[in-house]
């Protein structure tokens, strides 16, 4: 069996490694369907297991960057190292994303916004 890195061409390890791929969801900002700082996707069905304040974060507008997407933009190597990735995503990395956009919709300013793609930016430097 083969691991996701190995399938990956070196344009596209490229591509991913920074987010030349993610360039398309500018037109989903453009267009009102994104914003360009928010939640992004998570792996289906997880949002539908929120509860209580956590479904707060739903109200937001998906976005193309985040704190959390900072913190774990290298998500697959940390779960590559993992025994159990299933279960490390699901009580550890999960939980911090949906902490993490929580307090983002507790606080969300366009100053925090501006704060958030420059933290992006960095990251990429």
């Amino acid at each position: 069996m083969h691991s996701n890195s190995e399938k990956i061409t070196f344009f596209g390890s490229f591509f991913r490694k920074y987010k030349i791929d993610e360039l398309p969801q500018f037109f989903n900002v453009l267009i009102g369907n994104m914003s360009i700082v928010g939640p992004r996707p998570d792996i289906e069905g997880y949002y539908d297991k929120l509860v209580g304040e956590d479904r707060k974060i739903l109200e937001l507008k998906p976005g193309i960057t985040s704190l959390a997407s900072i913190k774990y933009r290298n998500e697959d190597e940390i779960l590559e190292k993992q025994d159990y990735p299933l279960e490390y995503n699901d009580t550890i990395i999960f939980p911090d994303k949906v902490k993490m956009n929580l307090e983002y919709y507790n606080h969300q300013s366009f100053l925090v916004d501006i704060k958030i793609i420059v933290q992006t930016i960095k990251s990429y430097l």
